[in-house]
């Protein structure tokens, strides 16, 4: 995997540290050279000028001493992740005073990074954790591609993705960069699925109507396998799959690219990250 820089929020709940530790273990499969823990703890106009609800304003000395506690606990964190971490990977700390989702975005324009790696809270979750609460806000805003990582998982070298997508849907203009990333240099096998709910193409061939798109031509050199899924749920649909196949990950595409257009995004992003065991990329 060619992604040299990895972003990784931290509120420091139990679901953005096991996000930290996927990505350091992730680490040791790609060519990452550089993981940026980013802290952000966003300080409003009004909380600097206005008390606290016991009456007490907190001055600039004590505002410090929060930032340098803070910046404690990601040195912590550190220590933790380098015993796990692929030799020669700098883990970089960074506070933020900007809200979550622009410290990120600005973190992502100042590193040049690759994807941004964050946990979510999972469907049964009691963590409320602040990064999970928003992962698929992030992962919408965000310019760079995310990876969700479910409070189930627990890391294992990916070696098989699928990919969700509609076959007649990619077109020539289709973002490939952020997938070749994913696939070039390692050997990753590719499993492209597509939903065919209407079982319109139940006696078809999956890899022949493949071939015959512009799609089998752009992963040609990847050796994809191709198929069908008929199920009516589109999310379940993909997950069983994923499960039935043993994937390490699950690749969502671009919106315009998949069967997702005709459904509400939040919608989808949210059930597809949340209800996932495994991974999920969320391409660009």
């Amino acid at each position: 995997m060619l992604m040299k820089t990895y972003i990784v929020p931290v509120d420091f709940s139990t679901t953005s540290v096991h996000a930290a530790e996927y990505a350091a273990m992730l680490s040791k499969q790609t060519d990452v050279a550089k993981i940026v823990l980013l802290h952000s703890y966003h300080v409003s106009l009004y909380q600097s000028v206005l008390p606290t609800p016991d009456m007490v304003l907190m001055t600039e000395a004590e505002n410090d001493a929060e930032a340098e506690e803070r910046l404690h606990q990601l040195k912590h964190l550190r220590t933790k992740l380098l015993k796990e971490v692929r030799n020669g990977v700098e883990i970089e700390l960074k506070l933020s005073r900007e809200t979550l989702t622009r410290s990120i975005i600005e973190t992502l324009s100042d590193e040049h990074a690759d994807v941004v790696i964050l946990g979510s809270n999972g469907v049964d979750s009691n963590n409320n954790s602040h990064v999970g609460v928003n992962a698929i806000n992030i992962s919408k805003l965000s310019p760079a591609p995310v990876i969700v990582i479910p409070p189930v998982c627990c890391y294992e070298p990916v070696k098989r993705v699928v990919m969700a997508c509609d076959f007649q849907r990619i077109t020539e203009s289709f973002p490939l960069e952020s997938l070749r990333k994913l696939l070039e240099r390692h050997e990753v096998e590719l499993l492209v699925v597509d939903i065919d709910r209407q079982a319109k193409h139940k006696n078809a061939d999956p890899q022949q109507l493949a071939e015959e798109s512009v799609l089998h031509k752009m992963l040609k050199e990847y050796n994809p396998e191709y198929f069908f899924n008929e199920s009516d749920d589109v999310i379940n649909g993909i997950l069983d799959f994923a499960r039935k196949h043993k994937a390490e990950m699950v690749i969502a595409l671009p919106h315009k690219y998949s069967f997702f257009q005709s459904l509400l995004h939040n919608s989808v992003s949210s059930r597809l990250t949340v209800h996932s065991a495994i991974p999920v990329l969320l391409l660009k």
